[in-house]
């Protein structure tokens, strides 16, 4: 029987507010054994590959054991190197994504709410979508040149793909029943776009300007790699070139790292716009 029979209705409802604030700090420490949980596989790898170079059963010229990739990581740290690269990286993934992101939401929104917009549009995007981001590179090279425009046109392009998608998808997607809701409330085309359509976007949107970020990680490789003289996709370059694979599992970790970085400021930056949302992502 429940514990709050006989109880009258504000006394029960302030006693389960009780019981939900003395719960939520469990809640956050689980959830911060978990996250860090999530550590333990790559630190098991590597110290399980140190272990194995150390015994002579693994070869560590190719692959370095983690001691002295760590210790490159030190020296391109302390040179100021390491810095110098991530903040060109940084920069340029920066404005590329911004550019992307506006651009393939404002076009995902047209095609996605207007069928003249989509007839039009839609067929000879998915076609540039299509295109391997490699043969981006000569175009732009050839329009803005070797320098900042062409790198940050490239990652435009591959940021604008992924978030044109799904923008376009989720107001394609949008359940006709809350619209109808929104017109037996008698809202106005105004009050129906931000009252009604723009939440139901929001989850799919977000994830699909996560989905664009991670890709513009991804072209800013391809974008270092034609003729920069910084950055990490250029220390990859460097490090191929002079023989020093651990030079280039240096910048890979150094592009897992920052990737996660900004995965995550973008995650905390949406995460409040959402908490409308009632889902059980906590009991899957």
């Amino acid at each position: 029987m429940s514990s709050t029979v006989g109880i009258a209705p504000a006394e029960a409802t302030q006693t389960t507010a009780t019981q939900a604030v003395a719960v939520a700090p469990a809640r956050r420490a689980g959830r911060l054994r978990l996250r860090l949980a999530g550590l333990l596989l790559p630190v098991l790898i590597a110290a399980l590959w140190e272990a194995l170079v150390a015994a002579g059963l693994a070869n560590g010229r190719l692959m370095p054991p983690p001691s002295v990739v760590g210790a490159t990581l030190r020296d391109l740290a302390a040179s100021g190197e390491l810095l110098t690269h991530a903040a060109a990286t940084l920069w340029r993934v920066g404005a590329g994504f911004g550019i992307g992101a506006a651009a393939g939401t404002v076009l995902g929104a047209l095609t996605g709410a207007l069928p003249v917009a989509r007839a039009l549009l839609d067929p000879t995007l998915q076609a540039l979508r299509a295109i391997p981001s490699i043969a981006w590179v000569p175009l732009f090279i050839l329009w803005f040149g070797i320098f900042e425009a062409s790198k940050v046109a490239l990652i435009a392009v591959g940021v604008f793909f992924p978030v044109y998608l799904g923008v376009a998808a989720a107001i394609l997607g949008i359940d006709r029943k809350i619209v109808e809701v929104g017109r037996v409330f008698r809202l106005s085309r105004l009050a129906m776009v931000r009252r009604v359509l723009l939440p139901a976007i929001l989850p799919d949107w977000f994830t699909a300007l996560r989905g664009g970020l991670g890709l513009g990680f991804m072209f800013v490789v391809a974008a270092e790699i034609m003729g920069a003289s910084e950055g990490l996709g250029y220390l990859l370059v460097d490090g191929q070139q002079l023989g020093r694979p651990d030079t280039i599992i240096a910048a890979i970790i150094a592009f897992a790292v920052l990737g996660k970085l900004a995965d995550g400021v973008l995650l905390a930056l949406t995460r409040p716009l959402l908490r409308w949302q009632d889902t059980s992502r906590d009991r899957l």
